[in-house]
């Protein structure tokens, strides 16, 4: 029987998230064990001596006690979310912190720019209140739109989900701290990178389409024409989710990604009732 710590531990030996998935399809289909160079095999490593000494050399020991730091779920359980399975490379093992009961709820994602403006913060705060705690506000805890939509959901009453780009044990950017720290205790967080995993930059488009699968849709405010929000909108629509988008300013350059969305057909947004009426006869 494969466990967490299973998966775990050939991910720390440098087997892809995608390899894992490939893994893990191989046991469900034949039910039988193979050796390691079977498996780094069908996980379609590279170099496969390279896996294969890596994973010797680990000290179990250690292993487990860096996995115990914090709690995660896999995709082989009842909790992992049905959506999320429905999208390309789904996380094989997710860490979190909080209320895993969120999970279970119906969830919407605003994403936008780091260098926020103030009309983008208020637009955020303005469509957050008007949804009255309907869905899981779900986002990135970035700087910017990200933390603004976390903070308008506390303050509202309204649940909230940030998916991270690090380890659990990362504070990422250290502005955001605080929320962070609030979020593990009374909201929950996510984060498919083991504890002590770095902000690298190619975690954060990772990270984008856990965001846009975990949601029924996806709210796009103040983002550039090349951006990462642009990036989470695109998996989205790669996955069926519905993208709302809302306007902005046509000279300072801020919403030209929304704006560009909107003409490319998603749903433009300036009030709460814009969302709700997609999903419930308003």
């Amino acid at each position: 029987m494969i466990t967490n710590f299973d998966i775990y531990r050939w991910k720390n030996a440098g087997m892809t998230n995608l390899g894992v998935n490939k893994l893990l399809k191989f046991y469900r289909k034949y039910e039988r064990k193979i050796n390691l160079r079977q498996m780094a095999q069908v996980a379609s490593i590279k170099s496969i001596p390279d896996f294969i000494e890596r994973y010797k050399a680990q000290d179990v020991t250690k292993l487990r006690e860096s996995y115990k730091k914090f709690p995660s779920f896999s995709i082989l359980e009842d909790i992992y979310p049905e959506r999320l399975k429905e999208i390309y490379n789904p996380p094989t093992l997710i860490f979190y912190q909080g209320n895993l009961n969120l999970l279970k709820k119906p969830k919407i994602a605003f994403v936008g720019s780091r260098n926020s403006s103030e009309n983008g913060i208020k637009a955020t705060q303005k469509i957050i209140k008007e949804l009255k705690g309907t869905f899981v506000i779900v986002s990135g805890l970035a700087r910017g739109i990200d933390a603004t939509s976390h903070i308008a959901a506390i303050k509202n009453d309204s649940p909230t989900i940030a998916v991270i780009g690090t380890g659990l044990d990362v504070y990422y950017p250290l502005d955001n701290r605080k929320i962070q720290e609030y979020m593990a205790k009374k909201e929950l967080i996510l984060s498919e990178y083991i504890p002590g995993d770095k902000p690298l930059k190619f975690h954060f488009p990772e990270r984008n389409r856990i965001i846009a699968g975990l949601s029924r849709g996806v709210v796009v405010v103040e983002a550039k024409i090349r951006s990462g929000s642009l990036i989470t909108a695109e998996r989205a629509l790669e996955e069926g989710r519905d993208v709302f988008a809302i306007p902005g300013n046509i000279s300072d350059g801020f919403s030209d990604g929304c704006n560009h969305l909107i003409q490319q057909g998603a749903k433009l947004v300036y009030q709460g009732q814009d969302i709700l009426e997609d999903y419930f006869c308003i």
